[in-house]
């Protein structure tokens, strides 16, 4: 039993040496990878820092660029919005007293308005009453109006009724009217031998017509283009002599009677001239002159 303990314990010792030599070994060998790892581990993040520090660095200045860029223009706002608020002080303090003026000046339109609106009503009621008096007078001009023309239309009833009577009144008197012949053989218009039968020879307008009280003179006198002078009168025969100057000739015309034509001829008439004597008088001739009315000047 010794020997086989013997023999049993040798080879135990040998492999107590070996074994923990070679975990310190392998221990070493991992210790040396393992720190080879840690450095070059600490060497890449010594790197990353400086990079990360680097790049911290310029985002700091970047950062700080900006906001030093930012706190320019926030102050450049700032200053603005200052000046902004002063000069809207300034602008609500001028507004503020545009206002009061237009406040002023609106309130005195508005007082000038109902001033004038006062003074025109007043002139309208004014008016109203003139044109009510005028209306009124009006009213009664018609009035009268209608009087008169209910007076002026009996009138021109009446008028016409007088027309008409005289119509037929001048209607006899031309029938009345004759023609005689006249001291050159020559048939005669019709003879007036009064104004009443010479205002109907007017009427039928187919002769002119001069009226005339021809006086006794040393001479001529003019009855329309004619020149007549009277020489002698009878008035108790009705008897006459006269003297015309026709076409630059002296004709006498002795001892006529009363409502004789009296015939003559003008270079300006195709138609003889007539001269009738109506009434001898103790110093004159009363009559007319009857001339043709187509008459061609010289």
């Amino acid at each position: 039993m010794s020997n086989v303990t013997s023999v049993s314990t040798q080879p135990e010792k040998t492999n107590r040496w070996n074994m923990p030599t070679a975990a310190a070994l392998a221990l070493s060998v991992a210790l040396a990878g393992g720190n080879a790892y840690l450095l070059v581990k600490t060497d890449r993040l010594e790197t990353q820092m400086k990079e990360l520090k680097a790049a911290f660095k310029t985002e700091l200045v970047s950062v700080q660029q900006d906001v030093a860029s930012r706190n320019t223009s926030y102050s450049k706002v700032t200053e603005d919005l200052r000046k902004q608020i002063e000069e809207t002080g300034e602008r609500s303090a001028m507004a503020a007293n545009a206002a009061s003026r237009a406040n002023n000046a609106a309130k005195k339109y508005s007082d000038d308005l109902s001033k004038k609106f006062v003074e025109q009503q007043k002139m309208v009621n004014d008016q109203h009453q003139t044109l009510a008096a005028q209306l009124g007078e009006m009213k009664d001009a018609s009035t009268q109006t209608y009087a008169k023309v209910d007076g002026l239309t009996s009138d021109v009833t009446n008028v016409r009724s007088e027309v008409a009577s005289n119509k037929s009144e001048l209607d006899k008197t031309i029938a009345d009217l004759r023609s005689v012949r006249g001291d050159l053989g020559l048939q005669s218009g019709l003879i007036a031998t009064n104004s009443k039968e010479l205002a109907a020879l007017r009427a039928l307008g187919e002769r002119d017509y001069f009226e005339f009280n021809l006086a006794k003179t040393k001479g001529p006198q003019r009855i329309g283009d004619v020149a007549v002078q009277l020489k002698k009168m009878d008035n108790r025969r009705n008897r006459y002599t006269i003297e015309l100057i026709a076409n630059d000739k002296r004709v006498e015309k002795k001892d006529r009677t009363v409502n004789e034509p009296v015939q003559f001829y003008m270079a300006k008439a195709r138609v003889p001239y007539e001269l009738v004597v109506n009434e001898v008088r103790k110093d004159s001739i009363v009559g007319y002159l009857a001339a043709p009315k187509v008459r061609e000047a010289r």
